[in-house]
């Protein structure tokens, strides 16, 4: 069962970076702040980030080297833009302070191998890749590794892109840095995009859209990505997962094996949540069950979080954990430097029509 645990005192943790991704995890420490506290924010003038101390009461320099001096944290997060990025966790390295970088870590392969030659083995380096956390997924990992559908074969994942896909299904098939062979293709055809990051287009009319669909081979063990165009807001587009094993299989929240040599079961992971009907205990995901057996429990309960927000939230305790030396690395900076390869590869695949392999890199 995944049951994450309560430090004795609040993650401390600052950001670098004045952005809307930036505003997330100062958002996530203002709902829990018995178990997050942000501690300052690096921008480049104190009138970008005025605004942040207006609205969440935190602290803003602007350089690295007086957020240490001010109120060292456990970690720094670097959420900046992509070609900003290794600049910026490069810096937080030389100051000698734990990061957690924003995904990816660098924007391309060379960038990826010049981050790590330069960073890599410091040791002081995580991402905030999250999608392993969110609650159902990390019920799917836990029936996984238990052995419910024995030994894990394929993942089919319709859900969201690139980076995030990967980690997904390398995590759900059990793949650390094995070469993969990439075959994808992109498809364009009309679609309604009612919903945007901008909010609700009452206006929407069906766009060109693209649709990506690519397969990874691992040697014995594969995956089918399938993503279009805002699939993570388009209300018209649902997400979907499988994942394969050798005696079963899950399909979203359905669980099939067998359970005797003639007798195929199917049984569902059930979500309790609270705040439905006549429940006052609030509005929360509670736990995630399954066959009688809880394999998931909300750390962060009673803060009314949405499901990603809860994996952020965990991932920055895990964090905190890790720079205290009180906990595992939560996800080390080469897993995430994989999973950016594999994602490039499947663009350059798209774009050019041929396989691409993958083969072992300098993280490896």
């Amino acid at each position: 069962m995944t049951t994450p645990t309560t430090p004795a005192r609040p993650t401390t943790f600052a950001v670098v970076g004045s952005g809307w991704r930036s505003e997330f995890f100062l958002r996530l420490a203002q709902a829990a702040p018995d178990r997050l506290r942000a501690v300052g924010v690096v921008t480049r003038s104190a009138e970008s980030g005025q605004p942040l101390t207006d609205r969440w009461a935190v602290p803003t320099v602007r350089t690295v080297d007086e957020l240490v001096r001010s109120d060292r944290p456990d970690f720094v997060i670097a959420s900046v833009p992509w070609a900003q990025m290794p600049i910026t966790v490069r810096e937080l390295e030389a100051a000698g302070i734990a990061t957690l970088a924003e995904t990816p870590p660098a924007p391309d392969l060379d960038g990826l191998r010049s981050l790590w030659n330069d960073v890599g083995a410091g040791g002081r380096v995580q991402v905030a890749e999250q999608y392993l956390l969110m609650p159902g997924h990390a019920a799917r990992l836990a029936l996984v590794r238990a052995g419910v559908i024995g030994e894990p074969t394929q993942v089919q994942l319709s859900s969201t892109h690139m980076y995030h896909a990967v980690s997904l299904i390398r995590g759900l098939l059990g793949v650390d840095m094995d070469e993969v062979v990439v075959n994808a293709r992109s498809f364009t055809a009309p679609l309604v995009d009612p919903l945007s990051f901008g909010g609700w287009d009452t206006d929407a009319t069906p766009q060109p859209r693209a649709n990506v669909l690519a397969t990874l081979d691992f040697g014995g063990r594969s995956a089918l990505y399938d993503f279009s165009d805002n699939q993570w807001w388009n209300p018209l587009r649902a997400r979907r997962i499988v994942v394969r094993g050798s005696i079963g299989e899950i399909v979203d929240d359905a669980v099939t094996r067998m359970v005797d040599p003639t007798s195929p079961v199917t049984s569902p992971l059930s979500y309790r949540r609270r705040g439905v009907d006549m429940n006052l205990e609030g509005v929360d995901l509670d736990t995630v069950s399954f066959d009688g057996q809880v394999v998931y429990r909300n750390a962060w309960a009673g803060t009314r979080m949405s499901e990603d927000d809860i994996a952020v939230a965990q991932i920055l305790a895990d964090t905190g954990a890790w720079a205290r030396g009180e906990g595992p690395e939560p996800y080390p900076l080469a897993q995430a430097c994989q999973d950016h390869a594999i994602a490039l590869a499947m663009g350059t695949s798209a774009a050019t029509g041929t396989d691409v392999r993958v083969a072992k890199e300098v993280w490896a």
